[in-house]
């Protein structure tokens, strides 16, 4: 049976703070991300006229991973996630994620159909039992609409599934393409609306949803590089690379949640700008995390391969996951701030574009400490410009 849940208000009728069920949800993307971490370090290690191509798996797989954790992040801020109908959601998106993360190593090999059925299920069944819980108001219409967009981006996944590897990267980027689309476009439907003006989305709670999602990608960085430190032990180099990424990771923080002016930007948490921010703010997540995803890896490697030369695609990886953060914490604001106020940031992609091909000269440790350097430089330029020493969630 379908429990009815509708829409929560500007006013209230939902906690503000993400709850506990939220909180178990994020802790299945640690895993799920570790996964995605590891592919990124097995394309690191394969020959060289397939790299390529592995990246781009493992790029397609990221995004639709996080097209599962966005949605459901944008359905709670909008929705009670104290009722049963979310919470059924929640649960079964648990599990599919679950599934989703064991599959991902051999999604492009034996496991393709599993891995394509259950983000097929999730992807359509989720909108389903919204719209149905919903029909009895005008409020079903938004998750319709969700689902004719995954309905056809359905048809790519399963197709793709049933072929060889190639078609089959070209329909899965196809079907996330779709998605993704729908997304920004607000799920638009040709003669059935869209549903940006029907969003009553609350800032602070998807804004706690995303920071925590930001936290769960910072561990991943502690994990892996303590994970690859821990088996040979410590050494002057190992060491080195340690309080390096911890460096990082400090640096990190630092720039995601001081980066802003002094004037808290308010905004409704309705439709509007809000809704505009909203858009923007799910793809600058996107880059954030995986800026700090590829840190992670990065890190890693250097531990596990510490002789020289340095591999050029280990430099990409580590330099590009900075360049990655740093872009996407200036695009997360773009609306809110002038462009003075992400001089730091700029200069950071600058000294990372400097410094990179540099490191080629030198151990892998030099690209590690290289890294970690430039960070901390950001934050502390950063911190010397700020006009405010509070904390607080970046703007979205």
């Amino acid at each position: 049976m379908v429990t009815r849940v509708g829409p929560r208000s500007v006013g209230g009728g939902v906690p503000r703070s993400a709850t506990v069920l939220e909180l178990l949800f994020d802790v299945v993307y640690v895993f799920a991300l570790a996964r995605l971490a590891g592919r990124i370090a097995d394309d690191l290690t394969i020959v060289r006229h397939t790299l390529l191509s592995e990246a781009g798996q493992t790029l397609l797989f990221f995004v639709a991973m996080w097209m599962i954790w966005s949605i459901n992040a944008l359905t709670t801020s909008i929705y009670d996630p104290r009722s049963p109908t979310i919470q059924i959601a929640l649960v079964v998106t648990m599990f599919g994620t679950l599934v989703l993360a064991v599959s991902l190593p051999q999604a492009f090999g034996a496991r393709g159909v599993i891995f394509a059925v259950t983000y097929v299920l999730l992807q359509v069944l989720r909108p389903l039992h919204l719209a149905l819980a919903l029909r009895r108001g005008p409020g079903w219409k938004s998750p319709a609409r969700m689902l004719c967009w995954h309905t056809v981006s359905a048809v790519f996944w399963l197709t793709g599934a049933a072929n060889d590897d190639v078609t089959r990267g070209v329909l899965w980027t196809i079907a996330v393409g779709i998605e993704v689309l729908g997304l920004a476009m607000a799920w638009v439907v040709p003669g059935f609306g869209s549903n940006r003006p029907r969003y009553n989305i609350v800032y602070e709670h998807l804004a706690e949803r995303y920071n925590q999602f930001f936290m769960i990608a910072l561990a991943e960085v502690v994990l892996e590089t303590g994970a690859a430190v821990s088996f040979p032990g410590l050494s002057v180099g190992r060491t080195t690379v340690l309080v390096a990424a911890f460096l990082t990771v400090v640096a990190y923080w630092r720039i995601y949640f001081y980066h802003r002016s002094s004037e808290r930007a308010e905004h409704p948490s309705g439709s509007g700008p809000a809704m505009r921010l909203t858009d923007r703010s799910n793809f600058s997540l996107l880059l954030i995390v995986g800026g700090v995803i590829c840190s992670a890896v990065g890190f890693g490697q250097v531990v596990r391969e510490p002789d020289y030369p340095i591999d050029w695609a280990l430099v990409v990886v580590i330099f590009g996951g900075p360049a990655l953060f740093l872009v996407g914490r200036a695009f997360l604001e773009r609306e809110l701030q002038p462009a003075r106020r992400s001089l730091a940031l700029y200069l950071g992609l600058l000294a990372l574009g400097a410094v990179a091909p540099i490191t080629l000269l030198f151990p892998p440790m030099a690209a590690a400490v290289g890294v970690a350097v430039v960070l901390v430089g950001v934050a502390l330029f950063d911190e010397l410009h700020r006009q405010s020493s509070r904390a607080g969630n970046p703007p979205l």
